[in-house]
């Protein structure tokens, strides 16, 4: 289901789906995104931004306790980095937060805000998002490789 609504998303204006819309930053880019998805896109762009409330949970907790893990073998074989483990656990939910700030910005979006702070907030939330997680996740692996 969601492969289908990640299809109905993706458009001339909107070209990664709802990563595009997280992204957009401007209410113009809003408008153009908003305007290339017809209602079933909208109510399916609605329905992913739902659904990752629920997300949101499983994945900070996730890659905070990968985290933890990671800076323990780091540590057991006395490579460097395990100290960033704890910092990068907590930014894990810290992203969770931004995630869910995020998705109540597009929310007030979809339902038809045309304030200008929700594109922006939505935007900043996600970038930054995106560096924890990314971050989160180079870190988790480089433990995995550690325990091996």
């Amino acid at each position: 289901m969601a492969t289908v609504a990640g299809k109905r998303l993706r458009t001339g204006a909107a070209p990664w789906g709802i990563v595009s819309f997280e992204l957009a930053g401007t209410r113009e880019r809003v408008r153009r995104i908003l305007d290339s998805w017809d209602e079933d896109a909208r109510v399916s762009a609605a329905f992913s931004v739902g659904i990752d409330y629920l997300i949101i949970i499983a994945y900070a907790n996730g890659l905070a306790l990968d985290c933890v893990m990671g800076a323990d073998a780091l540590k057991k074989r006395g490579l460097p980095g395990a100290g960033l483990g704890a910092p990068l656990a907590w930014g894990q939910w810290l992203a969770g937060l931004l995630d869910a700030t995020e998705n109540g910005a597009l929310l007030g979006i979809l339902r038809g805000s045309d304030q200008a702070l929700w594109p922006a907030l939505a935007r900043g939330c996600a970038q930054v998002k995106f560096c924890l997680v990314g971050a989160g996740v180079a870190y988790a692996l480089l433990g995995y490789h550690a325990r091996r």
